[in-house]
């Protein structure tokens, strides 16, 4: 999957398409919101260049980027007439159930790799052309 990456830190906003490999991908838009992926990104940019997100408005614990996630989230929401979500909602939500998950897969993968097994790739499957 490609795509840019949207972060918010002490020097503003952030846009990266690589360097979060890493990272835990959540999907947020559901079967019946299709049609909101092709207004997404236009959203996403006009969202990120609101004077919220300047870089003097950033505070370690009460405006980051957590925040910026969450009220992106929520500005969704609302255009969609729905609740805002709480940080522990959102929180409880939508990342709790993939850092579980990623936690197990972690947590066996170090335990085959630590143990007499070796670990091998799948071959890809052959794309039909």
């Amino acid at each position: 999957v490609s795509g840019v990456v949207y972060s918010y830190d002490q020097e503003g906003v952030h846009r990266a398409g690589t360097g979060w490999e890493q990272c835990i991908s959540i999907p947020l838009v559901q079967p019946d919101m299709a049609e909101l992926l092709q207004h997404w990104d236009h959203l996403l940019e006009e969202f990120s260049l609101e004077e919220a997100w300047l870089p003097h408005r950033y505070e370690e614990q009460q405006h980051n980027c957590y925040t910026f996630a969450l009220a992106f989230v929520n500005r969704v929401r609302q255009g969609r007439g729905r609740e805002p979500l709480s940080k522990a909602q959102f929180t409880e939500r939508f990342l709790m159930p993939h850092t579980r998950e990623a936690s197990r897969y972690l947590t066996l993968h170090q335990q085959l790799a630590h143990s007499d097994f070796y670990i091998v790739p799948l071959p890809e499957q052959e794309q039909d052309s």
